[in-house]
């Protein structure tokens, strides 16, 4: 695989401990101490009534990352290309219509089966933020982030525009969640351009390799990035946070993984 380069210009952080990128920096960056906590998600206000009363929680952390990083780049949301990444969905939709397959009742609203589908995050997007630009919708279980992370670079270097990349996952409640024990929600959003501007954080390269995958150095968001496949991005964050050049070592597929360089931007 070649090798592919970029320039993030903005970052979107929602997650247990984490509100936003200034202050997930000075957590990544040893400057403040992490504190798993409930993920606090924004309403999303952009949506009218009727839709932010319909969306579950993959559709609110989506857009509300998406929207930080497009304000922390500096970028029209409304002409953006998009990337979303998801390892599963919308896990208490998901929940209730199993229940209700179960039951004797067996009608499933319009609205449980719309959220259903695992591009309802973009279609939600779409409405919030006027956007007509194309939107791709991706899953690759445990890797989803690495997958999403080689989509938009592709989409970037081909289409020389720049892209937002949303990564999200939301937790199942029982008994699903045995089986698929996320544990809290949290979200990812990256605006990648091809070229450096004014606002650019970072010069980016990666490709595909077989070395282990960084592990973060604070055994509590080491904890965090394995239980939540969104949080396989902390090392790479970790570095952007320090603002120092370096390379991590990104989770993909089983025996592939993504070794990500970054250059400060001056």
């Amino acid at each position: 695989m070649a090798r592919f380069h970029a320039y993030i210009d903005g970052i979107g952080l929602i997650g247990p401990g984490f509100h936003d990128w200034a202050g997930a920096r000075a957590i990544l960056t040893g400057g403040q101490d992490f504190q798993s906590q409930p993920t606090v998600i924004p309403a999303p206000a952009a949506l009218p009534a009727a839709e932010r009363r319909r969306c579950g929680a993959i559709v609110k952390i989506s857009l509300a990352a998406g929207y930080q990083a497009a304000a922390h780049a500096g970028a029209d949301v409304a002409t953006l290309p998009t990337v979303f990444t998801a390892s599963g969905g919308d896990g208490a939709n998901c929940h209730e219509i199993c229940q209700m397959l179960a039951s004797d009742d067996r009608q499933i609203s319009p609205t449980r089966f719309h959220n259903s589908v695992h591009n309802a995050a973009s279609g939600y997007w779409s409405i919030a933020s006027g956007a007509m630009a194309p939107s791709s919708v991706l899953c690759a279980y445990d890797g989803s982030f690495g997958a999403g992370l080689l989509e938009t670079l592709a989409q970037v270097r081909c289409e020389d525009r720049p892209v937002l990349l949303i990564a999200a996952d939301t937790p199942y409640p029982e008994p699903l969640r045995s089986t698929r024990p996320i544990p809290h929600e949290c979200a990812v959003a990256l605006v990648i351009s091809p070229s450096q501007g004014a606002r650019s954080l970072a010069r980016i390269e990666a490709e595909l390799c077989d070395a282990p995958a960084a592990r973060m150095a604070d055994l509590r968001l080491e904890a965090l990035r394995m239980a939540i496949p969104a949080a396989r991005a902390l090392p790479m964050l970790g570095q952007l946070a320090a603002g120092t050049p370096g390379s991590v070592v990104l989770d993909y597929l089983d025996g592939c993984a993504i070794a990500v360089a970054m250059t400060p931007c001056s």
